[in-house]
Formats: C-alpha cells, structure tokens, sequence
C-alpha cells in the first residue's frame, strides 16, 4: 500500500499543478475585487498539494481496501456528478440539484421521502444564496420555459 498511496500523491500533486496552471489564465475584469476570481482555484490547489504531500511522505502502511458495493456507491455517484455537471447548463440549477442531492442523500441515508425533502430543500436554498444574496448569474429553470 505505501507504493500505491505514493503514487497517487504524486499524481494528485500533478493534477493540481495542472489546476493551479489553468487557474492562472482567468479573466479579472477592469473593476474586480481585490482578491479576485483567481483565489478560489488557487486555495484548492494548494489544499490538494498540500494533502498529496502528506501522502507521498506519510503512507498508509496498512489502509483497507473498500468492498465492492461501497465501490459500487462510489461509482454511482461520480456518475451522479458527472450528471450533474452536463445537465446543469441546458435544465438550469434548481432541477439538476435536486435530482443529484436526492440521489447522494438517499446514498447516505436510505430513505425516499427525506432524501426528496433534502434534495428539493437543498438546491431551492442554494439557488436563494447563490442567486439572490450573492447576486451570481443563475438560471434557475430552462431558459425556453420562459
């Protein structure tokens, strides 16, 4: 395990080398904030090297390998995710979001009314923060409903 976790630093380290790169060619407006949109990306790349490092010099000698249906979770939500990601543009925020946080949280906790209740919940209220008190450039709803 110590050679395989090592590896997987490095590649992770490699990763977001490549993440901090493309991080570096966003667009700041004339009249941005003085932190600008480049921090955010720059945050989490550091973060992931900072936790690759951790793994190439501090190995899990004797990690334990996942069974196949936590595998089988796992592999269902990336495909949830990756979901996610190419339906948010063409049906808007609110409907996406609340299919894969229903999804993940029946994932978590089995049960189908709770998880329709968080994922609904979920996605209505980040719409509200995202939208209305950050003031970001949502669409909530497909655009040819409107």
């Amino acid at each position: 395990m110590i050679k395989a976790d090592r590896i997987f630093g490095l590649v992770m380290m490699l990763v977001a080398l490549g993440y901090l790169f493309s991080a570096t060619h966003i667009q700041t407006s004339f009249l941005s904030d003085p932190v600008g949109p480049r921090i955010f990306p720059y945050l989490i790349g550091g973060g992931v090297i900072l936790c690759s490092l951790v793994l190439v010099i501090r190995p899990d000698a004797n990690a334990d390998w996942p069974g196949l249906g936590t595998v089988l979770q796992l592999v269902i939500a990336l495909a949830v995710l990756i979901g996610y990601a190419s339906a948010v543009r063409p049906l808007g925020f609110i409907i996406p979001t609340a299919v894969a946080a229903g999804v993940l949280s029946y994932q978590i906790n089995p049960k189908p009314v709770s998880a329709l209740l968080t994922g609904v919940g979920l996605s209505v209220g980040l719409f509200v923060l995202f939208k209305m008190i950050l003031g970001l450039g949502l669409v909530g709803f497909p655009r040819h409903w409107f």
